[in-house]
């Protein structure tokens, strides 16, 4: 730093300071604890008791410059002794295995991971004998600094939440950049869209000095009012062609697809709306200032014009300004109940309801305008057809929910019977109506299963809202409360797949290597493969909180751990979670989505972030099937391959899957799928590895963190040492915060595999950060919506 920049710095600082200290100039360490913002008192203490130099049990002004001096601007030795420091807690001068454990502790802590004291004593001990070099039984500082040179990245950005917190703001100019609309990359990568924009645009732009011109006798509000009215009897038709998902479903699988933007239907769904909006705002009020030049010619005044018929405006009966009014407050409405606030604030069913009165809002304009109906007509019976067919689909058949797996983060698995003419693409959607939940209520839900998978359709469901919630506590409720009428119907049900579970797996070994020893324990191993890794309800892992208000359960199942779970653990937690039943629903569907176009591309890399991944569930699993048809085994050794043949099935050369979760207990939805996905890939390839999975936990604290610089270290050498994850269990190393999608990308463009394409499933939030950056890359991008 220059010696203005250290001014400026000081001056800052001393702000800072002041702000925290309060009048008596000192910061003790109850103010540090809150300052700092750790979840671990364990840092806190060690950190204060550094910077005290004076041992006054408060800092000043003084020490607290001058340590974080060291922490911003020292050199990498500086910041090594201050790390060493910290773990050398009885400070004598090296770090014996009990003082290890203890900051390891404290850091899953800090990084609300919960691993059972087994598996905190691995690590220590997988840290502890590669940093002890000479087998001493205590680390020094060199053997401290030689095992992180072993660590390049650790040494980038060796910092604390509190230099961060205290860092001065920056006072370089940032780079002036191109608007992102301005960029070729975002022209490119949205030019169906785009042109589809400016057609719509120059339509109604046509519509409405067509309608001027032809009204010019009338006046220029008048003229206005009747250009709106004409654009409206377009639009409100509109509207309803692009939520025609059956029909739209259909155009997926023809050129159209390449030609319009059908996969993003639901955002200029939502554009029209808002013209709609625009539109009768402007048409009401060119009326009414219409309406009073006529009231100065006329002998009725302007609220008889408004809110009579006896004007006799309109061709029923003079109902044209009454119509029109209800028609403005009802479209008002309907904007104003689909903003994002209420859908996403638990209020979906005021979103559902009030978009309803689409029915209320076509038969006031048929009303309201003598020429609507030509305009209505074709898309009306468009859209009668297409609820006929749907109504009469979701009640072809019998569906009904066999069984029920409650997972962590208040997340419900149903598993529905599938009808044998349901057929379905991978990431497809469907509407869900559940009678004893909700009579007349329809909910669009992903189905996670694989097409391939014909016994069975698979949901799995977040409480977010009212509904949702409904649906897990009623599953909550002890089982007698749900028992369907069909008892026995269901209970020899379960009996024959029990029965065909022991053939199966009688003295055979499961994924993790337990071996079903007899009837009993092949009965458990079905019921552990079918739910898989079950726990009890843990906080909303997507709640927008950076880390969870509560710690974590201090112990994970064996399953979570990657290790085989006693059969009898396994039984208990199948009794608390899991059940089958006999539950009558409905199902519209399926609807297809922009994930339909993954097997034509070369690259796909799928994002899903918390719940999100659930489209991508069901992609992998069919992937993986069209992917062992190809595989080849050697008769002679286990040696196996996959061939690199494209084909019209699946062009696919390359896969990278990134999940991202807040906590760690939301990857127990998944993570028994994950496992078998992992064991279902051939170990050599010609062209390298088809599937990557990259797991992400952001409420862990990065590896550049000096709270976790030890624990990231000692994960990813027993990581190395059992060829598994100490978090997932998973062969993949799950990765502590949020990816940096600049390299994650360059990464992927480097591999030249082929065009890539990058479908995401997640919060708006993050779908804007990644789409600008595959904007930069060149990549296509895909985001879910329905």
């Amino acid at each position: 730093m220059s010696l203005d920049e250290d001014a400026r710095w000081l001056e800052w600082m001393t702000k800072q300071f002041e702000s925290i200290a309060g009048d008596d100039k000192e910061i003790d360490l109850d103010e540090f604890k809150t300052a700092l913002k750790v979840k671990e008192s364990f840092f806190a203490e060690r950190f204060f008791a550094l910077f005290d130099s004076d041992g006054s049990s408060s800092i000043s002004l003084d020490e607290l410059l001058k340590a974080l001096d060291m922490l911003i601007h020292g050199s990498e030795t500086d910041k090594l002794k201050f790390l060493f420091q910290v773990y050398d807690v009885d400070g004598s001068g090296s770090i014996d295995p009990d003082e290890l454990r203890t900051v390891l502790k404290s850091c899953l802590r800090e990084s609300a991971i919960s691993l059972p004291e087994e598996k905190l004593d691995d690590l220590t001990l997988a840290l502890f004998e590669s940093a002890d070099k000479d087998n001493s039984g205590a680390i020094t500082f060199e053997e401290l600094k030689a095992e992180l040179e072993n660590f390049p990245e650790v040494m980038e950005n060796l910092t604390i939440s509190a230099a961060n917190w205290l860092k001065p703001p920056d006072v370089d100019q940032k780079k002036r950049h191109a608007p992102r609309y301005l960029t070729r990359a975002y022209w490119q990568n949205n030019s169906r869209k785009l042109l589809f924009l400016c057609l719509y645009a120059c339509l109604s732009l046509l519509l409405f000095v067509g309608a001027m011109l032809q009204h010019s006798q009338g006046g220029a509000w008048f003229m206005v009012a009747k250009g709106c009215g004409r654009c409206l009897n377009f639009n409100c038709t509109f509207v309803m062609v692009l939520m025609l998902r059956r029909f739209l479903t259909w155009l997926r699988a023809t050129w159209v697809v390449r030609v319009l933007p059908l996969d993003q239907n639901i955002l200029l769904h939502q554009i029209v709306g808002y013209a709609i909006l625009c539109y009768t705002l402007v048409h009401t009020t060119a009326h009414v200032f219409n309406f009073v030049q006529l009231a100065e010619r006329t002998e009725f005044s302007v609220w008889e014009y408004l809110l009579t018929t006896r004007p006799g405006i309109g061709w029923v009966k003079g109902s044209a300004s009454l119509t029109g009014v209800v028609l403005q407050v009802v479209i008002c409405l309907m904007v104003l109940c689909s903003s994002t606030f209420v859908r996403r604030s638990g209020h979906f069913e005021v979103f559902y309801w009030s978009h309803l009165s689409y029915v209320w809002v076509w038969s006031l304009l048929m009303v309201h305008c003598a020429n609507f109906w030509k305009w209505f007509v074709v898309p009306g019976l468009l859209f009668l057809l297409e609820k006929i067919v749907g109504i009469a689909v979701s009640r072809m058949g019998g569906l009904y929910i066999v069984e029920v797996n409650l997972l962590p983060s208040k997340v419900t698995h149903l598993v529905i019977r599938r009808p044998q003419f349901f057929h379905f693409k991978p990431g497809d959607y469907v509407y869900i109506n559940i009678p004893v939940i909700a009579k007349y209520e329809w909910h669009p839900f992903t189905i996670s299963s694989a097409p391939e998978q014909s016994d069975s359709l698979w949901l799995h469901i977040r409480s977010m809202g009212q509904w949702t919630n409904r649906l897990y506590e009623y599953f909550r409720q002890p089982e007698s409360q749900t028992v369907s009428p069909k008892r026995l119907s269901t209970s020899l049900r379960s009996h024959r797949q029990l029965l065909k579970a022991q053939e199966d797996l009688f003295s055979s070994t499961n994924c993790n290597g337990a071996v079903a020893s007899n009837e009993d324990d092949a009965i458990e191993l079905m019921m552990y493969r079918q739910s898989g890794p079950q726990t009890d309800v843990a906080p909303d892992p997507m709640s927008g909180s950076e880390g969870p208000d509560e710690p974590l359960p201090d112990e994970l199942g064996p399953a979570e751990r990657g290790e085989a779970p006693p059969l009898r653990e396994v039984s208990a937690k199948y009794g608390e979670n899991h059940r089958f039943c006999n539950i009558k629903c409905y199902v519209d569907g399926p609807y297809g989505t922009p994930t339909r176009q993954i097997f034509a591309s070369e690259h796909a890399v799928l994002i899903g972030a918390g719940i999100g991944i659930t489209p991508f569930a069901s992609i992998l699993q069919s992937i993986m099937y069209r992917y062992r048809r190809r595989k080849q085994n050697c008769p002679n050794c286990n040696y196996s391959w996959c061939e690199n043949i494209k084909d019209s099935d699946m062009k696919l050369r390359k896969v990278d899957f990134i999940w991202i979760n807040r906590d760690q207990k939301s990857f127990e939805w998944f993570v028994s799928l994950l496992t078998k996905l992992e064991m279902d890939q051939a170990d050599e390839e010609p062209e390298g590895r088809f599937l990557e999975m990259h797991m992400y936990m952001t409420s862990a604290l990065s590896k550049n963190d000096m709270k976790a610089i030890g624990l990231q270290m000692a994960l990813d050498l027993l990581a190395k040492k059992e060829k598994r994850d100490s978090i997932t269990g998973l062969r993949t190393r799950t990765q502590p915060g949020r990816p940096e999608w600049g390299k994650v990308f360059q990464k992927v463009s480097e591999e030249n595999k082929g065009k890539v394409h990058v479908f995401y499933c997640g919060s708006p939030a993050l779908a804007k950060v990644i789409k600008a950056q595959c904007e930069h890359f060149g990549f296509n991008f895909y985001k879910e919506n329905f």
